[in-house]
């Protein structure tokens, strides 16, 4: 539930002469005291009013996990680390890329094929030393958020699938724990905090995830690296506040960024008092299957790569047979200029989803179709089963199949 407002000038104002004046206490009590070595290297937040010798004794007491540590998590990391965070967590199981490098700053040209959390956590230490990081090598699922999540006063989340999101949202309100949100795409961006105890969950901003195939990801529709430290420094930003008790948070609002335009707009969310899972009578009291809630490719496309997937090196036996088959590719130009199954065609996905592409296909060929992963080439078939293309197939795994199991020498993203 969202209304675009133009920021509220409302209920915490600024004295010039005195500190901010905000309505939610600090989420972590101060730590004893900090050291010498300490107040030399947080002298620049010491003299800051706002923050001083208090707000930084409760930085050092703080324990933030970061979800991810990717294109949000790598500014957030560095900067939660930079800022004197005492204790950083990182859940994280994949490893470094090659394509990655562009925008997960954290990570070097030598950790290509390390374990991210190791990678980051590296990178942490040399930022401050004095950050006891804490690395979770896993995947997080609904086994393990609660004993990971229990461990930590605040979230960050940085994730980039909506399975996770979700999961991590749930497992903050049902452990009434805040998290820091935020999304990026291409030149767009999005950040907000959720706190069911103050106001409204991310279910309440999106109380259904989108059509499977509807929102491409960063992998499949790309992203501008450095929107990553935009909407990172927000997110760093806004757990600072919240761990030592200042300004305003965007608790109830959302900050809307596009860098094309270079503005920010700021539109407020209600709590929805139906919402699911924090509203008045809620009907998600625990955890639940986040696959199949999201939905990672639709019961029609499922139904329809039934009996008609095949692999990458059955593509490629069909190639060296000689047989007449008729390949599509289903992702964008943009995707398709960096690296193409040879001899595929490019149709992109919605034009079959909307039938304009249909006329142009032949009737007396089988249709192979392939994407990136094999997730739009299944919403794809089905569409295409659906207009009596009967004998189509798809690609299992797509592009990334072909470069790993046929041609080693193409290019990924």
């Amino acid at each position: 539930m969202a209304d675009d407002t133009s920021p509220p000038p409302g209920a915490r104002l600024r004295n010039r002469k005195g500190p901010v004046v905000t309505s939610l206490p600090p989420l972590v009590e101060p730590a004893a005291e900090l050291t010498v070595d300490e107040v030399r290297r947080y002298s620049r937040h010491l003299i800051i009013p706002d923050v001083a010798m208090d707000g930084q004794k409760r930085l050092k007491n703080a324990r933030v996990l970061c979800v991810g540590a990717g294109g949000l998590g790598s500014p957030a990391l560095m900067y939660l680390a930079a800022a004197g965070v005492g204790t950083l967590g990182i859940v994280e199981f994949d490893t470094v890329d090659e394509s990655n490098l562009q925008r997960q700053i954290i990570h070097g040209q030598s950790d290509i094929g390390r374990p991210k959390a190791e990678s980051a956590a590296a990178t942490i230490r040399e930022i401050n030393p004095l950050v006891n990081v804490v690395i979770h090598n896993t995947a997080l699922d609904n086994d393990n958020v609660f004993e990971i999540f229990g461990q930590y006063d605040l979230i960050v989340d940085g994730t980039d699938n909506f399975a996770t999101r979700y999961l991590v949202n749930d497992a903050a309100v049902l452990l009434g724990k805040p998290y820091v949100w935020g999304s990026i795409y291409r030149f767009d961006g999005q950040a907000s905090v959720f706190w069911a105890e103050h106001g409204p969950c991310y279910r309440c901003l999106y109380p259904e995830p989108p059509p499977p195939g509807m929102v491409p990801s960063c992998a499949e529709g790309g992203v501008l690296g450095v929107l990553c430290a935009s909407i990172g420094s927000i997110q760093v930003t806004e757990a600072i506040k919240l761990l030592t008790g200042v300004g305003e948070p965007l608790v109830g609002r959302l900050m809307v960024y596009d860098a094309l335009e270079m503005t920010y707009r700021s539109v407020k969310v209600r709590k929805d008092p139906d919402c699911a899972l924090c509203g008045e009578n809620p009907t998600i009291t625990g955890l639940i299957d986040y696959d199949d809630f999201c939905g990672a490719v639709s019961a029609e496309a499922q139904e329809a790569a039934d009996g008609a997937t095949i692999t990458a090196a059955e593509l490629k036996e069909m190639f060296d047979a000689g047989k007449e088959f008729y390949l599509v590719d289903v992702r964008e130009q943009a995707e398709y200029e960096i690296v193409r199954i040879p001899g595929s065609v490019l149709i992109p996905k919605g034009e079959i989803l909307n039938g304009s592409a249909l006329a142009t296909l032949p009737q007396d060929r089988q249709i192979v179709l392939h994407c990136k992963s094999g997730v739009r080439s299944a919403e794809a078939l089905a569409a295409l089963k659906a207009a009596g293309f009967k004998d189509s197939v798809h690609v299992q795994g797509g592009v990334l199949a072909w470069v790993n199991t046929v041609d080693p020498s193409l290019p990924t993203y």
